[in-house]
């Protein structure tokens, strides 16, 4: 009877992870959906302990109490900048616990079980490289560790030993207790020869990839236990990080091998950074900026990662409420590989209380940029860069990008003249219709408001 009521309520949690993964596809559900994944979670959790013989009762509720205070604290404490490193952590701690799960177990794991001992095997490969992987991709994300060309072939020499081993492991017809930790250990260096040499810009390629890894490995520690609920949700958190993987590819017109196997811009950059040649940006000063957008019918902010390191998205809330009292519609237009994570520009402005409606994909903005007046460019390069349309040489020919380029005017803040993380000049900057307000972007930002209110 008890175990059919664990059977249901498991059945339950997964129906809610599904209903609540399909309410976070659109930005005014999405915090609902939240909070029905977490009610399936909690609601799983708590069937688990109606698991006959269940021992060790209170170091699990204490290691709860543990990772509840710090998940809460580490929430609430974080800043929007720093969110795709907390989920770079989160992710690698998922790998982790599945791969110490592997550990513990196979000290009682029979050795003549290959199908579980398979599962097992997995869960720890996978569950050590997306905990060392995930943990360098927080450290480039903070910016404390930088890109290092390492050999490939080496990397998949140190994962072809760590998967023989493995099946040595498997075939052997005693306990190799010190074989496992040297694969545990080759994994976690493959999981940092898998990271290292990939460039910040396709981080969250890199983040969602990880974080499908994650949920491969709760699959399997599900298999390993006959837990359902950890099959499923392992599934679904594998299958939609593959989903979101392949999507980000494809906005960025890569492949998903191309991303993980080749240094983006590598050996053309400082080639292609030249071809500007004598060419001479124009310049505006905030006044001038602030007139052509108080006086704009439209008027579209893209934002970049430039917005979240300057943590300008009050400041651009601030300007937009300030030119719609002047009747300027103000939309945002979002491109899907901006900023570090999927979804970051959106959860940034959230922040701010930038209303849902306002955020317009790419395909519907583009739609709508060449009847704006004024599109304002805040910290985002690459992906508003006209060479992915017109430059057949640039190495990001072919990526879709926002076409701010067809608007009236276009005013782009940044610090300075430097590349995005191709390693290309921008067109953009160029173009007759551009004009370049250099500054932070939150002093900037706030210049603007001043100079609006006064009008």
């Amino acid at each position: 009877m008890i175990l059919q009521i664990i059977d249901i309520c498991y059945l339950i949690a997964v129906v809610l992870f599904i209903v609540g993964i399909k309410m976070m596809s659109h930005p005014d559900s999405a915090r609902k959906g939240n909070s029905i994944a977490l009610s399936g979670m909690i609601l799983a959790i708590l069937a688990s302990f109606l698991t006959p013989g269940l021992d060790n009762l209170v170091l699990i509720l204490i290691a709860m109490a543990l990772g509840t205070i710090g998940g809460i604290y580490s929430a609430k404490t974080v800043q929007m900048t720093a969110m795709p490193q907390l989920v770079s952590f989160f992710n690698g701690m998922g790998g982790a616990a599945a791969a110490l799960i592997g550990l513990v177990e196979y000290g009682d794991l029979p050795v003549d079980d290959i199908g579980k001992g398979a599962v097992l095997m997995s869960s720890l490969v996978i569950g050590s490289v997306s905990f060392s992987g995930s943990l360098v991709a927080m450290g480039k994300l903070q910016g404390v560790l930088k890109d290092i060309r390492i050999n490939k072939m080496l990397g998949f020499a140190v994962l072809g030993i760590a998967i023989a081993l493995a099946a040595y492991i498997l075939a052997s017809a005693a306990p190799q207790p010190t074989l496992i930790y040297v694969l545990v250990v080759l994994s976690l260096i493959y999981g940092l020869m898998f990271v290292y040499p990939i460039g910040g810009a396709d981080m969250p390629v890199v983040i969602s990839l990880l974080n499908s890894l994650t949920g491969v490995t709760a699959a399997t520690t599900g298999l390993l236990y006959d837990n359902k609920v950890m099959l499923m949700g392992g599934i679904l958190v594998g299958s939609a990080g593959i989903l979101l993987t392949l999507l980000m590819a494809k906005a960025m017109n890569r492949s998903v091998s191309n991303i993980l196997f080749t240094s983006f811009g590598g050996g053309s950059g400082a080639a292609a950074a030249g071809q500007d040649g004598d060419q001479v940006a124009k310049e505006i000063n905030s006044y001038d900026s602030s007139i052509l957008l108080a006086y704009a019918k439209r008027v579209v902010i893209v934002p970049g990662y430039g917005l979240a390191v300057a943590q300008a998205q009050h400041a651009v809330h601030d300007l937009e409420k300030i030119l719609e009292e002047k009747g300027v519609e103000v939309l945002y237009g979002i491109h899907p590989v901006a900023g570090r994570m999927p979804g970051h520009m959106n959860v940034l402005l959230a922040e701010s209380d930038v209303s849902y409606d306002k955020l317009i994909e790419m395909d519907d903005m583009n739609e709508k940029l060449p009847n704006t007046d004024v599109v304002m460019v805040i910290g985002a390069n690459d992906v508003v860069n006209p060479a992915a349309n017109d430059d057949p040489s640039s190495p990001i020919y072919g990526m879709p990008i926002l076409e701010v380029n067809k608007a009236t005017n276009v005013i782009v803040i940044k610090r300075s003249m430097s590349s995005g993380y191709a390693g290309i000049q921008n067109a953009l900057f160029f173009d007759p219709k551009t004009r370049m307000l250099f500054g932070d972007a939150k002093k900037v930002l706030n210049e603007l408001v001043g100079e609006v209110k006064n009008m």
